[in-house]
């Protein structure tokens, strides 16, 4: 008499898997029972066995089979010991361990009967209805005796249902008599108490009735694949018609579902399809008169799992996600299992919902792991493995993490790269999760190794969140980064409460509601706006409540209308779209005295139905029903369901996921109809994989620029198809093209399809993108919509004017571009006027390219002051114009430079001076030529030129204070060589000697003129040949030090190569620098193309310098002897 089942399974994982799993199945005592159980793996693969968890050990009385399989012979079944229970096998090999299926073992029994027949009366014609109710396994059969022999049911009249109930129709004076029921299984057979039907004669006629239901369909739950029926008896004159629907409009199933008797409804083999709420309605023949009875069926469906967990590879200190998701009703509860055994949680390891995560990976981790669903009709599993690859090059953790809010949705965090073994980082990944509560989903973001830097914008407004950051290479990854936390800002609420509407007179309305949680509140609620006007007046009038206000009663208001209502809330950001108007009718007057508004109290069930509760405050009112009605918002209202005095719960079912229905229930009595109690509430989300892709809503479409200046741009776009009557809002994103920059990205939220963003920068490309939020979801972005904002004029002036006068009536004014960015300048304009031009507004207009930074300014008058300023423009209009610059022009012929104060060399002066330095060279050459080849070889000196001091002449005998100075022209710096004011060269036979000589007509170039005492000199005498150059070195104190190729002249051995090519360069007035190598190449080049010995000194002459050396020889020592 065994029941034996066995599952196949295809091979889903080569390592370990089941072939056979145990099966439910249902024996009686003492027969011999066999649990199936058979893996493939690698080998070796052993199989062990668990009764209600507990591991089982091989006995007498338990066999394990070599296939695997659990062998029973007698089954026991006592109050002591007994088989029955829930039994599973567990295999295992190298790789680890899997658990199979839960099977339950059921011994076959039969209890008492829980209700026995009842005696009862009825007249001739009317039904007579007989029920019992017994608990077996497996369920029992119901059959019915009448006067202990087997009811006969060939008669259309008696009708006996699968639950066990007996209904006798047009009820006869011979169906009097005792009826019992009998019940019977595979082990047992019970019989009931026995009832007596008494039948009485009517000899009136029978006044007509308006039909009643006495014995209404009743909420009943079964299992998939079994048989319901839903009673339906109902009397009246004429005899009604009983007639079914389903509440939510959809067909009955014609091939399971059919009329048992007059008006019951039997569906077998029933499903999920078959769950719903069932109307049945007895209607008077040829008349609208009729009741109606509602009961609901819910089937309950074993688990399956739609998203199966996928087996892993991953590196130590890495992070595995295992997702899983089951359908089954009730909703399976999700556990996981690691090697058969039960997942230990910790902070390293955590279970959001139904996924498991795994983060800091280490090589104890890897196992297989098993996601097992389970309700009460049973359980589903289903397994993957979880690989760790080890690797000990591994990258140091980021370092440097921070993290800065964007805005209510967005954080941008921000990181440097490992320390060590940086080059080998493939990608970072960044894991958050919300800082406050327990058992918070950790998030992970994968992200390539080009930056270090990312924006996480799907975040929930004004929460606490926290950040670490992992570094991956190819075979190994960093230990986690220190923990960041960050919170984003407040935004407008998402939606208004569910509000609760009664009336405890015909003159007011109580509203009450409950706060809203934080997820839709989005930070801390402010204040609440409630609005109501009649539906017969547009007028709307608003009461502000206080932000901790849960309840307010509306006073002084019409009896007998209908008030419409609605509610917004607010934070600090705003005020959220109120929601929509709700319609509630305040009592008439009435001197009788009706029921109350019964409290009611509403639940999610799940995601398609709701459970409603109520209960009324005692009153001497006899309540004789309640009348409950239900839509969904913007649809119209269903018909009402009356429902028994007694009935105190119902439960509305074939809902819609994520919508917001009305409820309504009142009180009925003799007096009338009582207050109704009006309440809202909005069904979930249901957790399935295809309902979450059912769900998540598309992104808006077709986002373009409409208008656009240079610093706003008017942006729209088109709201995606899907169900309409949903409230929408959407998030614009506006980010510069390639900016790194948190603070220059922003987001603005909407509810309208277009937008307007200001305060943008000119000539800037931007990236627009816009999300859709509804029903507490976001959509991805949109695709991006790049535009360029126009050009704006310049806002800021040019930068650096500065005014250089370069001869007596010649300036150049230079100056930098504006400081703003992004700005295109077209042309500069520069007025200047004299000093009375500009008191009588008479400027001079100059205008130069946008291109160009210098302009000159010419035929100034001397001994004017001049004024200057400058503007830049370009084709959207002119900027502002720049400080003034004052110009003071002096008679004479001074050359100064005018910006920030200081005097300054200009091109054109160092121009002039080095011309006439190298005229005046030249022509001293030539005259020494001349006197060389006209005079006769002399020690003596010729002096030529007038002296201005006492050291004019340079005496080679007398003179103890000549000065050595360098043969090169100098870097203009301190002093300048005038060649028209007077020359200091001495000339001799052989050649020309310097001395010290300043012309004070270049002094005005320094800020200080200084005329020190000469100090004591190093004098040291040089060797004079013929063609040789006698130098001295002056050394002022203070002074800055000649360049080290200076020093090594005036101190080295003279060479014929001695001579140096300086190429300096002085800072003028202006910002560039100009060269001075032309003018050093020009005057070194006499004394590099000249030899050591010119051919004037022939061998003759030898005496004639010996002499000259010993005379310099002694003059020298005198000269070191008397300083």
């Amino acid at each position: 008499m065994a029941n034996f089942k066995m599952k196949l399974y295809v091979l889903c994982f080569s390592e370990l898997s089941f072939i056979t799993e145990p099966s439910d199945i249902t024996l009686l005592p003492k027969d011999p029972a066999v649990l199936d159980c058979q893996a493939h793996g690698q080998p070796p693969v052993t199989i062990k066995w668990l009764k209600n968890g507990v591991r089982l050990a091989e006995s007498e009385h338990i066999h394990f089979l070599t296939n695997g399989s659990l062998y029973i012979p007698k089954i026991k079944h006592t109050k002591e010991d007994s088989d029955q229970g829930f039994y599973q096998c567990l295999s295992q090999n190298k790789y680890g361990a899997i658990l199979s299926q839960r099977s339950q073992l059921t011994i076959a029994s039969i209890s008492e009967f829980l209700l026995h027949p009842v005696p009862i009366v009825v007249t001739e014609g009317s039904v007579a209805r007989f029920s019992c109710a017994v608990t077996s396994s497996p369920p029992a059969s119901i059959t019915w005796e009448f006067n202990q022999n087997t009811l006969p049911l060939q008669t259309d009249r008696i009708t006996v249902l699968p639950n066990g109930v007996l209904h006798i129709h047009n009820v006869q004076l011979e169906d009097a008599g005792q009826y019992r029921c009998v019940a019977t299984n595979i082990g047992s057979r019970l019989q009931s108490r026995e009832a007596t039907l008494t039948v009485n004669l009517d000899a009136n006629p029978m006044p007509r009735k308006r039909p009643r239901i006495i014995a209404g369909p009743q909420n009943v739950t079964v299992s998939l694949h079994q048989t319901v029926v839903l009673e339906c008896v109902a009397t009246g004159n004429p005899w009604p018609i009983i007639s079914w629907s389903r509440a939510d409009s959809k067909p009955i199933d014609v091939y399971n579902a059919k009329v048992l008797g007059n008006g019951n409804l039997v569906i077998t083999d029933v499903s999920s399809k078959h769950s719903g709420i069932y109307l049945c309605r007895a209607t008077t023949p040829g008349t609208r008169n009729h009741t109606t009875a509602a009961a609901n069926l819910t089937v309950l469906v074993p688990p399956t799992i739609v998203e199966r967990p996928e087996s892993q590879t991953r590196p130590r200190a890495g992070t595995a996600r295992f997702m899983c998701q089951a359908e089954g009703v009730p909703t399976p509860r999700i556990s996981w299992l690691k090697n058969g055994e039960e997942v230990h949680l910790n902070g390293r390891i955590k279970m959001y919902n139904s996924k498991l995560v795994i983060t800091q990976i280490i090589p104890e981790d890897d196992a297989i792991y098993q996601c097992m669903a389970e309700n009460e009709q049973g359980s589903v599993l289903s397994l993957a493995r979880l690989i760790v690859v080890m690797s000990e090059d591994r990258p140091s953790a980021p370092r440097n993490v921070h993290a800065e809010t964007i805005s209510s949705s967005a954080i941008l965090l921000a990181w440097e790269r490992p320390l060590y073994n940086a080059d080998k980082v493939i990608a970072y990944s960044i894991h958050y999760m919300k800082a406050e509560g327990l058992n918070n989903e950790e998030y992970q973001v994968v992200i390539g190794n080009d930056t270090t830097s990312y924006i996480i914008d799907d975040l929930e407004p004004a929460r606490n969140y926290s950040f670490y950051i992992v570094a991956y290479m190819p075979m190994g990854a960093s230990r986690m980064s220190d923990q960041v936390s960050q919170h984003t800002l407040e935004d407008v609420p998402l939606r208004t409460p569910e509000l609760s509407l009664t009336s405890q007179s015909s003159t007011d309305i109580k509203l009450s509601w409950q706060p809203l949680p934080a997820k839709v509140s989005r930070g801390r609620v402010s204040a609440y706006r409630l609005s109501y006007r009649t539906a017969a007046d547009s007028t709307v009038s608003s009461v502000e409540l206080q932000q901790n206000s849960t309840e307010y009663l509306l006073e002084g208001l019409q009896p007998d209308t209908i008030y419409l209502l609605r509610m917004a809330a607010a934070t600090r950001v705003g005020w959220c779209e109120p929601s929509a108007w709700t319609s509630h009718r305040t009592p008439k007057t009435s001197s009788n005295k009706v029921p109350s508004a019964p409290i009611l109290q509403l639940e999610p069930l799940n995601c398609t139905s709701i459970v409603a509760r109520w209960q009324t405050t005692p009153e001497s009112v006899a309540v004789e029903g309640y009348q409950l009605c239900y839509h969904e918002e913007g649809q119209p209202e269903q018909p009402n369901i009356q429902l028994q005095a007694q009935t105190y719960t119902y439960t509305i079912s074939g809902l819609d996921p994520r919508r917001k229905y009305h409820v309504k229930i009142l009180a009925m009595s003799k007096a009338g109809d009582g207050y109704q109690t009006d309440q809202t509430i909005s069904t979930p989300g249901c957790v399935s994989a295809r309902d979450q892709l059912a769900a998540a809503p598309p992104p808006p479409d077709q986002v373009t620029v409409l208008a656009s200046n240079s610093s706003a741009a008017s942006l729209r776009w088109n709201r995606p198809s899907f169900s309409a009557g949903k409230a929408v809002s959407y998030t614009v994103r506006c980010t510069p093209v390639g900016t790194h920059n948190a603070s220059a990205i922003r987001y603005l939220q909407t509810i309208k399809q277009s937008v307007t963003v200001q305060n943008l920068n000119p000539n800037t490309r931007y990236e627009f993108v816009v999300r859709l939020h509804v029903d507490q979801m976001s959509s991805p972005w949109s695709s991006v919509t790049y535009h360029q904002t126009l050009p704006a004029a310049p806002s800021q002036p040019p930068a650096g004017v500065r005014v250089t006068l370069i001869e007596d009536d010649t300036a150049l004014v230079s100056w930098r571009e504006p400081t703003e960015p992004n700005v295109m300048v077209t042309h500069y304009t520069i007025l200047y006027a004299s000093q009375k031009g500009w008191l009588s507004g008479h400027w001079q207009k100059i205008q130069r390219e946008g291109s160009h930074t210098m302009a000159l300014l010419e035929k100034l008058e001397p001994g004017n002051v001049y004024v200057v300023k400058i503007s830049a423009s370009n084709g959207v209009g002119d900027g502002p114009f720049s400080n003034i610059v004052e110009l003071t022009l002096r008679r004479g012929n001074m050359h100064r430079t005018f910006s920030d104060g200081l005097y300054h060399i200009d091109q054109r002066s160092m121009t002039g001076i080095i011309v006439g330095v190298s005229i005046a060279l030249a022509c001293i050459v030539m005259c020494a030529l001349i006197l060389i080849s006209k005079g006769r070889p002399s020690p003596k000196v010729i002096a030529v030129g007038a002296s201005e001091g006492p050291h004019g002449a340079l005496s080679l005998a007398s003179e103890h204070h000549t000065e050595n100075v360098e043969a090169l022209i100098p870097m203009i710096s301190h002093h300048f060589l005038d060649a028209k004011g007077g020359s200091n060269i001495v000339i001799n036979s052989a050649g020309p000697l310097s001395n010290k000589n300043k012309s004070k007509k270049w002094m005005f170039f320094k800020r200080e003129i200084r005329n020190p005492n000469e100090t004591d000199v190093e004098t040291r005498a040089s060797l004079y040949e013929a063609g040789k150059t006698v130098l001295r070195y002056e050394e002022r104190l203070g002074g800055a030090p000649l360049p080290p190729s200076s020093r090594e002249i005036i101190y080295g051995p003279l060479h014929s190569e001695s001579s140096h090519t300086s190429e300096g360069s002085q800072e003028t007035g202006d910002s560039g620098h100009y060269s001075n190598e032309e003018s050093n190449e020009e005057m070194s080049n006499p004394s590099t193309s000249q030899s050591s010995r010119p051919e004037s000194f022939g061998p003759d002459n030898a005496t004639t310098v010996n002499k000259l050396k010993e005379s310099f020889k002694v003059e020298n020592e005198a000269m070191l002897t008397h300083p």
